[in-house]
């Protein structure tokens, strides 16, 4: 009896107890019934918000290339540190790893989420190396993740740094090219959906929503090889000579095209903590400075397009000085009485400001404005410096005897360039580019070709025998040009011991191709003048670029710069 009772009680715990299994597993089946039928979209919509993300997808600018097609700045593909700050304050232990291999303290972590709660997205390192982007991913954080971005890299690093610019950590254009054609340059994101699992890595593409546009490319005018000629021999010029700083300006007298631009000291710009304010700006656009005797065939210019000067006219510069008011203006010796070309020879300060005394003001200014004086060059380069040309009409004696050579206004060297590019350029003034063309460039005429042509022949004389430019001279070449040596401005008062050494010339002579400027600013040696400093970079640049070139020699047998003297002196004083 008793155990036919436990039979029986037993037997209805087991039905009780299957009964409710029935009943749950068919509750579960009703729910997932209900669930998938019922609420399919609300469910699919929570999924996709945990798991389903629309993300930028990121287009890389367009690549800047030199004349020849030379890479000057790429773009390249770089992962950056990201966290939901929200996931990873709540996995708080795993802090002091994550702040390691980023190079960080979670101290620093702490102060990065802060106040950054209620977002979804922080950066927490920008453009990270693959070997630490590797350790990131290894660490496996919930709310840490990397996102693909792209970095702009510079091939020629200082070289071309002051032309081509830099980009910011969010890849647009700062300073030089990068900046001026940064609309030309900047690509457009796209954007698409994605899967991401819980520790924010993406494992599947969904779908593309829009697709990004790459930048276009930029042609520069630059050439690399000549870019690098430039730079070497200024940096060994500027280490040479102790000197502050330097520039450098090679421009095609055709085209007006820049092939090659330098300064020093320079900046690596793939190297953030290379990018001082000191080093990054460009010198040769920015910086003005009094150009000294380097005015001087523009003054002897100025005297030919209005008449009042001949070319083979006699000037008297006994005894070596000139009173003008209470102020005197003096030669380092009396070069007694002198022709035009000799005092462009010379480098005579009493002659050039005898021949801008005898000249109308207006004369005088409108030759210097004309050449570009007191004007950006039309280069559009980001902060490019106008200089300073004041109105003629302020102009007194001494002010016009001093404008004569080369103080009381101020240019930058790519303006100098420019100027001497329309001596060079049977006397067309072009604008400065900094991009490539394929055709000459017209210009607007300026000074007339016979005035461009005497001028031309008169400073071919500086670098024969007796000129202060001899040290210019280039092999194989016929050169014209002009040395400058300039006094600095120091608290308002001419420093005896802080100088400028300028040189500006052409050549082949008979078919200027090039114009180069060359700089040196405050050389530190015995050697400070132009014709010793400057002349012999000069020289060192042109060479090189010519021969790059592939420009024929006019100077055969090597004899051009020994009989230049005396056959410049009939040129000049007849009719061209």
């Amino acid at each position: 009896m008793t155990a036919r009772r436990a039979s029986k009680s037993h037997g209805f715990r087991r039905d009780l107890v299957m009964s409710a299994l029935l009943g749950a597993a068919g509750l579960l089946i009703w729910r997932a019934a209900e669930l998938t039928l019922a609420h399919k979209d609300f469910l699919q919509d929570q999924g996709d918000a945990r798991y389903l993300r629309v993300i930028s997808a990121p287009a890389h600018r367009g690549m800047i290339l030199d004349r020849n097609g030379e890479p000057l700045a790429i773009s390249t593909p770089l992962d950056s540190v990201w966290a939901n700050p929200a996931e990873l304050a709540a996995n708080r232990q795993r802090w002091p790893a994550l702040a390691k291999v980023l190079g960080l303290t979670s101290r620093d972590l702490a102060r990065l989420l802060a106040g950054r709660m209620q977002r979804e997205f922080v950066y927490l390192k920008r453009h990270v190396s693959p070997a630490l982007a590797k350790a990131v991913q290894a660490l496996e954080i919930p709310g840490v993740a990397l996102q693909r971005e792209y970095g702009r890299y510079y091939p020629t690093g200082e070289v071309t740094a002051h032309v081509v610019g830099l980009t910011n950590v969010d890849d647009a254009g700062q300073e030089g090219m990068e900046l001026a054609f940064d609309d030309w340059l900047r690509g457009t994101p796209g954007a698409k959906r994605v899967i991401r699992d819980r520790f924010g890595r993406t494992v599947e593409d969904v779908e593309s929503i829009r697709q990004s546009q790459p930048g276009r490319a930029l042609h520069l005018s630059v050439d690399r090889r000549i870019q690098y000629l430039a730079y070497r021999e200024l940096k060994a010029a500027v280490r040479r000579h102790r000197a502050r700083s330097g520039s450098v300006v090679v421009l095609d007298v055709q085209s007006g095209e820049v092939l090659a631009l330098v300064n020093r000291p320079s900046y690596n710009p793939n190297n953030r903590a290379d990018r001082v304010s000191d080093r990054v700006r460009n010198r040769a656009a920015t910086d003005v400075f009094e150009p000294g005797s380097t005015v001087k065939p523009f003054t002897v210019a100025a005297g030919l397009q209005s008449g009042s000067l001949s070319a083979d006219a006699i000037v008297d510069t006994t005894p070596g000085l000139l009173r003008v008011g209470k102020h005197t203006v003096r030669d380092i010796r009396d070069y007694g009485v002198i022709n035009v070309a000799t005092i462009i020879q010379k480098s005579s300060n009493v002659g050039a400001s005898r021949i801008a005394l005898d000249l109308p003001r207006e004369a005088l200014w409108q030759t210097f404005a004309d050449v570009g004086f007191g004007a950006v060059t039309g280069s559009e380069f980001p902060g490019e410096a106008a200089g300073s040309l004041s109105d003629f009409t302020a102009w007194g004696r001494i002010h016009r005897a001093t404008l004569a050579y080369g103080y009381g206004l101020s240019v930058t060297s790519l303006q100098l360039a420019r100027a001497y590019g329309v001596i060079a350029g049977d006397g067309r003034l072009r604008p400065i580019t900094f991009l490539r063309q394929d055709q000459p460039v017209a210009g607007e005429r300026v000074l007339s070709s016979a005035t461009a042509k005497r001028v031309k022949a008169m400073l071919e004389t500086v670098l024969v025998d007796g000129g202060t430019g001899v040290r210019g001279r280039v092999a194989g070449y016929r050169v014209a040009g002009k040395t400058g040596t300039v006094k600095k401005s120091v608290d308002g008062r001419y420093a005896d011991d802080r100088y400028l050494a300028v040189f500006a010339g052409m050549a082949p002579v008979s078919d200027p191709r090039l114009v180069v400027v060359t700089v040196v600013d405050e050389p530190g040696g015995k050697e400070y003048y132009g014709g010793q400093v400057a002349a012999p970079l000069f020289a060192e640049v042109m060479t090189g670029a010519l021969r790059m070139l592939g420009v024929s020699p006019d100077d055969f047998g090597g004899m051009g710069h020994r009989v230049a003297l005396s056959a410049n002196q009939r040129v000049a004083s007849r009719d061209l």
